[in-house]
C-alpha cells in the first residue's frame, strides 16, 4: 500500500472522562495487571487521531445527487466530515509484551460504508455516523523473533489502498474500485504475524468473514499474507481469503487472490500495481459461480517535500453482476495534486473520469457511460 507517513504522531493526555476511564481499564488488561500501574496509564497508552472533510462535483449533475459506485466520496455538491478518527493503543513488538489498539471513527463518509455487520451495522443493512473499525488485543508470543497474535477487529491484510487513518493513507482521495468492490474492508477473529527475516514475514487469518463482526454463518474464513521485500526498494505482497460468505450457507466458499507490487527508484518516484482475481461458488445460479478481476496501476512524485502529484489508473470486470449489481467492466482515471502546508495539514484536489461498459452512471433524469467527478480534500493528523 502507498500511505503518507505523518511526520510525527505526538502523544495526547487529555481526553474526556468516558474515555479516559476507558483507556485505564485497557492499559490495565494489557499488561495484565489489576492493581495501578508502576506508571501513569497516559505515559503507556498513545493517544492519536486523524480529520478527513472534502467537498465532491459531479459534472453528469445527478438528480440524486449521488456518484455512482463510489466507495466513500458518494455524495455530489456537498461538504462533508468524511472521518474524524480517534486512536488509543499501547504497541507491543518483543516477546512476552502485550499491547491493544482500539479505532473510533466519526463521520458522513466512511463509518457508513465500513461499518461491519453486526456492531455498528444493523440487521437490515443500515450503518450510522459511528464505528470501531479496529479493537483488538495483542500479544507476542516467545517463539524466535516473536510472533505477534492479535484478537479482535482488524482492517484487512488484501489490497493496495487502505481505509485510511492517522498512520497511513492513500495517495488519491477517492478510493479504486478495486477498494471498493474486490476486496473485504474488516474482519473479527485472530490473527498471527511472523517476521521469518528482515526481508520476509508471514500473516494467517481465521475470521468471521468479510466485514462481519458477527458471523452469519457457522463457517469461518482463513486467509493469508506473504511480504517479501527482494530489494531495499522493492515490496511484494501476495494475500488469499477463502471461507464460506452468504447467510445461513456454510458450504458455498467466496476465494480472493490479491497481488501488491510496489517499487521506489528514488526518494521522489514511487510506482505501484494491484491485481484481484475473485470466485464467490454458485453465487449467479445453482451451477454458476460468480467470478470478478481487476487491475490497478499507480504513480506517485513528490519533487520535494510541499508538492505531489499522484494518478491512478484502473480497470475492474464484474462479470457476473455480484459486486456492482450490474455486468460490466469499469475504469477510471485519477490526478491527485497536493500540498502540504505543514507537517500536519495536506490540502488535495481529485480530478477523475469514470466510464463503464454499460449506461450505469447517472446524468441528470438519465443514465450514460461515463461520470467525471472533481473533489478538494484536506487532511490533518495528530
Amino acid at each position: 500500500m502507498i500511505v503518507a507517513a505523518p511526520s510525527s504522531a505526538p502523544r495526547v493526555a487529555f481526553v474526556a472522562p468516558w474515555l479516559a476511564a476507558a483507556l485505564v481499564a485497557c492499559a490495565r488488561l494489557a499488561s495484565g495487571e489489576e492493581s495501578a500501574a508502576s506508571q501513569p496509564w497516559y505515559e503507556a497508552v498513545q493517544l492519536n487521531g486523524f480529520v478527513s472533510t472534502s467537498y465532491s462535483y459531479n459534472f453528469n449533475r445527478p438528480n440524486s445527487r449521488i456518484n455512482s459506485f463510489r466507495i466513500f466520496d458518494f455524495d455530489d455538491d456537498s461538504f462533508k466530515l468524511d472521518v474524524f478518527e480517534l486512536v488509543a493503543q499501547k504497541p507491543a513488538s518483543k516477546p512476552h509484551e502485550t499491547g491493544f489498539r482500539a479505532d473510533l471513527v466519526f463521520g458522513s463518509s466512511i463509518p457508513r460504508v465500513s461499518a461491519a455487520a453486526g456492531l455498528f451495522r444493523d440487521d437490515t443493512g443500515v450503518a450510522q455516523d459511528i464505528d470501531l473499525q479496529q479493537a483488538y488485543a495483542t500479544y507476542v508470543a516467545p517463539l524466535g523473533s516473536g510472533l505477534k497474535i492479535d484478537a479482535g477487529k482488524f482492517v484487512t491484510h488484501c489490497g493496495y489502498e487502505v481505509i485510511e487513518g492517522y498512520d497511513g493513507w492513500n495517495d488519491n482521495a477517492s478510493r479504486s474500485f478495486l477498494f471498493g468492490f474486490a476486496i473485504p474492508f474488516t474482519h473479527t477473529g485472530l490473527r498471527a504475524s511472523y517476521a521469518v527475516s528482515p526481508r520476509l514475514g508471514a500473516t494467517v487469518l481465521l475470521v468471521n468473514g468479510w466485514d462481519e463482526a458477527r458471523d452469519n454463518n457457522r463457517a469461518k474464513s482463513v486467509g493469508a499474507q506473504l511480504a517479501l521485500a527482494p530489494l531495499s526498494t522493492v515490496a511484494l505482497t501476495v494475500n488469499v481469503m477463502t471461507g464460506a460468505e452468504r447467510p445461513a450457507d456454510d458450504s458455498h466458499l467466496r476465494s480472493l487472490l490479491d497481488l501488491v507490487a510496489i517499487w521506489k527508484p528514488s526518494p521522489q518516484l514511487t510506482l505501484g500495481a494491484n491485481a484481484d482475481w475473485g470466485i464467490d461458488q454458485e453465487a449467479v445460479r445453482p451451477g454458476a459461480d460468480a467470478t470478478w478481476n481487476g487491475v490497478a496501476g499507480y504513480l506517485r512524485t513528490s519533487p520535494n517535500g510541499t508538492f505531489a502529484l499522484s494518478i491512478r489508473g484502473e480497470s475492474f470486470d464484474d462479470v457476473d453482476g455480484s459486486r456492482t449489481g450490474i455486468i460490466q467492466r469499469l475504469s477510471d482515471t485519477t490526478l491527485t495534486p497536493e500540498v502540504r502546508l505543514s507537517p500536519a495539514l495536506i490540502v488535495r484536489g481529485d480530478l477523475r473520469l469514470d466510464h463503464s461498459s454499460q449506461s450505469t452512471f447517472e446524468k441528470g433524469s438519465d443514465f450514460t457511460d461515463t461520470q467525471a467527478t472533481v473533489s478538494v480534500n484536506a487532511l490533518y493528523t495528530f
